[in-house]
C-alpha cells in the first residue's frame, strides 16, 4: 500500500493494519520529513485518544491529514506505532 499526497509517496508497506476502512501503515514506513506535529486531539470511544500531523509538501501543508493513537486501548494495541492518512490523501495498491 502507498500514501500519496501532492505527487510525493508518505509511507509504502507491504503490512498495513486496516480497521474502520484505513490503512494504519508502520511508523517505520512513514516519510517523517512530510509530518509536523500538530496540536489536535480527537477521542474514539474504542480506540482511544488519537494526536494529528499536518501533512506538507512542496510548502503546501493538509492540516491534520495523518493521525495516530500513542496510547491505544487494549482493543487497538496492533496499531500502536501506526499512522493512517485522510484529506484527499490516496492511499492505493
Amino acid at each position: 500500500m502507498k500514501a500519496v499526497w501532492n505527487g510525493k509517496t508518505l509511507a509504502e508497506s507491504d503490512d498495513t493494519i486496516m480497521i474502520e476502512g484505513n490503512h494504519y501503515f508502520p511508523v517505520e514506513s512513514v516519510k517523517r520529513e512530510f509530518l509536523e506535529e500538530s496540536n489536535t486531539h480527537t477521542t474514539c470511544p474504542w480506540k482511544g485518544i488519537a494526536s494529528y500531523y499536518n501533512v506538507k509538501v512542496d510548502d503546501q501543508i493538509n492540516k491534520d491529514a495523518a493521525w495516530y493513537y500513542p496510547n491505544p486501548s487494549d482493543a487497538a494495541k496492533p496499531i500502536k506505532d501506526h499512522i493512517a492518512f485522510w484529506k484527499g490523501v490516496e492511499v492505493i495498491e
